[in-house]
């Protein structure tokens, strides 16, 4: 196993060269200097989401939403609670289901809000339904 974590900075999406042992020392981006963990999930699009889900070794927890669904916007507080609790060693992407219509199809969203927890570019997890912050967090490490 490597000594060193890919991390897609989610400023420029430069793949950055990482010592696990200093996920926690506030890293910054190699390339443009931007924090390689803000604490609050990353909105990407379909021109993103590839990289940020293949190039990352750490976890990747998706939320799959819309703007005119009613329990994704309840639930997008929780999530952003959620990304601070979770990273640096999960990485928090959003995804518009109406403006990434081909991740939607890709992914087989057929109900949202939906998570999706990606490892290694992989999807291992996935659940459906509105969480509060508490639940999301257990329910990442539940799966990790």
């Amino acid at each position: 196993m490597s000594d060193h974590l890919h991390i897609v900075c989610p400023a420029c999406d430069a793949v950055n060269r990482l010592a696990p042992a200093r996920l926690s020392d506030q890293p910054v981006c190699g390339k443009c200097a931007a924090p390689l963990f803000a604490g609050r999930p990353l909105d990407v699009g379909s021109e993103r989401f590839g990289k940020h889900i293949a190039r990352n070794d750490i976890p990747v927890l998706v939320d799959f939403w819309a703007e005119w669904c009613g329990p994704c916007k309840m639930m997008a507080p929780a999530y952003a609670q959620a990304a601070g609790r979770l990273e640096p060693r999960v990485r928090l992407l959003k995804v518009d289901t109406e403006r990434a219509q081909d991740l939607s199809a890709q992914f087989g969203i057929r109900s949202i809000p939906t998570l999706a927890l990606f490892k290694g570019g992989r999807e291992v997890a996935r659940q459906a339904g509105a969480m509060d912050a508490g639940r999301i967090v257990a329910w990442v490490q539940s799966q990790l």
